[in-house]
């Protein structure tokens, strides 16, 4: 039996975000956080959580705040003056940190979708984790798309983004049929990396950030066909962490005989014998 409990984790900014906690009776010491893509509700990973929970993990998904079940409402997404790096030094470092205190013998996973592998290199918490997996985890700089999709991608940076965010006082994604709105400031310094070859580092100097301080075992994944993760915008990100123990994977799905996985598909539980078994053999070895 999979128990689920919803938490509500106050953090130093003030605010507080939506966590929600799942476990079995089985407990094999592991713990496993699971970071969403841009505007994913973490009810979008339930099912994933719900897996490595009956594997014996304690696993935790969250929203970012803005998003879902923190605090999403058109009125205060107006008032919200987070960005990305806010996200992940206040948000995704205050899962870990709370999620390490209630565990304190569990070897902890990071298992990212997309955005939430960028924001690792601003987690204040970083040391506290024992491994990450990085699914479809990219640069969003529009030049790593080809032909008609760089030009879709340079549009929607340059035209749609800005002027609905400026028009709404939020980006009003929903509208659009995208995913779950985002704080004004979070989607334009999304934009402004956009823009941007060396995406985060045109900002911050890589000093500032932890790609040069991060040891521990990556698995970072990608698809082909996926709009979202192109393979060079991967590596790109893969590439930055130059201390870590990276294990760069670009799954064929028709090699392992599944489905096409795309940006996704890794999250739907009929890759729960393939997919998903891998990653758990993968946490053993590291």
């Amino acid at each position: 039996m999979i128990l689920s409990e919803e938490l509500l984790l106050k953090t130093p900014l003030g605010y507080e975000i939506s966590l929600t906690k799942f476990s079995s009776k089985t407990k094999i010491n592991k713990t496993l956080v699971i970071s969403s893509a841009t505007g994913v509700l973490q009810k979008y990973y339930f099912k994933i959580a719900a897996h490595f929970a009956y594997l014996g993990y304690t696993c935790y998904t969250f929203d970012y705040y803005g998003i879902g079940k923190s605090n999403n409402s058109p009125q205060a997404l107006k008032k919200n003056t987070c960005d990305l790096k806010t996200w992940a030094e206040n948000d995704q470092s205050s899962v870990i940190k709370y999620v390490k205190e209630n565990n304190p013998n569990h070897r902890l996973t990071l298992l990212t979708h997309s955005l939430g592998g960028q924001l690792i290199a601003f987690n204040k918490q970083y040391q506290l984790i024992d491994n990450i997996i990085t699914i479809a985890s990219q640069s969003g700089y529009y030049k790593h798309w080809k032909g008609i999709d760089r030009f879709k991608m340079f549009s929607y940076w340059n035209i749609i983004l800005p002027i609905s965010s400026s028009l709404f006082g939020y980006f009003p994604a929903k509208k659009m049929g995208l995913f779950e709105n985002l704080p004004k400031q979070a989607a334009m310094q999304w934009r402004y990396w956009a823009n941007r070859s060396n995406y985060m580092l045109s900002e911050f100097d890589i000093k500032d950030t932890n790609f040069n301080k991060i040891t521990c075992p990556i698995l970072a994944l990608s698809f082909p066909r996926d709009f979202y993760a192109p393979k060079s915008s991967v590596d790109w990100l893969a590439d930055q962490y130059s201390k870590a123990q990276i294990d760069r994977r670009h799954i064929i799905p028709k090699e392992l005989n599944i489905p096409d996985v795309k940006h996704f598909g890794f999250f739907r539980d009929l890759y729960k014998d393939s997919l998903w078994k891998m990653t758990h053999e993968w946490i053993n070895k590291n």
